[in-house]
């Protein structure tokens, strides 16, 4: 289990103790192999996918550390401890962790500062149970939001036509990329006589390549194979190769083992797909807030 990043201070500071600089690489290993850290615990990355979870638990806890007067940074991307944090290893006390680090003013005043933009130092609020980085939390709130997000957007498609539905999932398409060449590449058949194929898009200027679209708008009915079927035969009607099915619901198990079954290439979206490629392609959403993560430009200061 990876440590949580309070749990991660006392280590760093004792991996310091020798009062030598140390590159922050090197510490993360060697952090890593003192707590017999698995391969998969060291590789498992943030949902963001930018970093190893356990990089950026070790970089927050030296954060803290130097906030506190404990480490320094001599020069970018090398640590070492300060006489305060020497005095600190000497006491050995069971735990070193934001409660602990509340005794040092310089502590105290830039979680202030953090959390409440400068105002009294009186006014800290220093969480002494977090097990959560600041940006594991953000990038939790990010899903979380995604997530609730996600549930609206679904419960909105619901609620539309059958008719403004086929035209969503054409524009979706278009939205991803798909017959780029044209915003005329796609469109919505006519819904009375449709033929099983809800709409098309046009991959090039002639037609030559064509993927048909079928958009089932059901709110608590499974898409079951025979349907996956009937799109599979109305895709023969047209002497096409390429379709994809699109759904509100869920498909069966046996809708999902039939498309890999047959020549066709058939793709499968079902809601949870459909309501996260509509947020990510910005289709019935749209950016209510943005905010920026800003680090040091070392090539700014590089006056080699």
């Amino acid at each position: 289990m990876i440590p949580v990043y309070q749990s991660l201070m006392h280590p760093l500071l004792r991996a310091l103790g020798d009062g030598q600089a140390r590159r922050t690489r090197d510490l993360v290993q060697m952090l890593a192999d003192t707590l017999n850290l698995t391969e998969e615990e060291r590789s498992q990355l943030l949902p963001s996918g930018k970093q190893a979870i356990f990089n950026n638990r070790v970089g927050w806890a030296r954060t803290y550390l130097k906030k506190a007067g404990l480490i320094e940074t001599p020069e970018h991307g090398f640590m070492r401890i300060t006489e305060r944090g020497a005095n600190v290893l000497q006491q050995n006390p069971p735990l070193v962790d934001n409660e602990y680090l509340k005794q040092f003013p310089e502590f105290l005043e830039y979680m202030s500062y953090s959390s409440s933009q400068g105002n009294d130092v009186s006014s800290a609020t220093v969480s002494d149970t977090a097990r959560e980085t600041p940006t594991e939390a953000m990038d939790q709130a990010y899903r979380q939001f995604n997530a609730e997000l996600a549930t609206e957007v679904l419960d909105t498609v619901l609620k539309v036509t059958p008719q403004f539905f086929e035209e969503l999932v054409v524009k979706l398409m278009l939205a991803m990329g798909y017959g780029g060449w044209s915003e005329e590449s796609g469109r919505a058949t006519q819904y009375s006589a449709d033929g099983g194929i809800d709409g098309l898009i046009n991959e090039d200027p002639l037609g030559l390549e064509t993927i048909y679209l079928q958009a089932k708008r059901y709110k608590d009915n499974t898409v079951g194979r025979e349907a996956i079927q009937a799109f599979s035969g109305a895709l023969d009607m047209q002497r096409a190769h390429k379709g994809v099915f699109i759904t509100t619901s869920k498909f069966s198990k046996g809708a999902l083992e039939y498309v890999g079954m047959i020549q066709k290439k058939i793709i499968l979206i079902d809601g949870v797909k459909l309501a996260a490629l509509m947020i990510k392609h910005n289709l019935g959403v749209s950016v209510k807030e943005t905010y920026e993560i800003k680090a040091i430009d070392t090539d700014f200061f590089n006056e080699d």
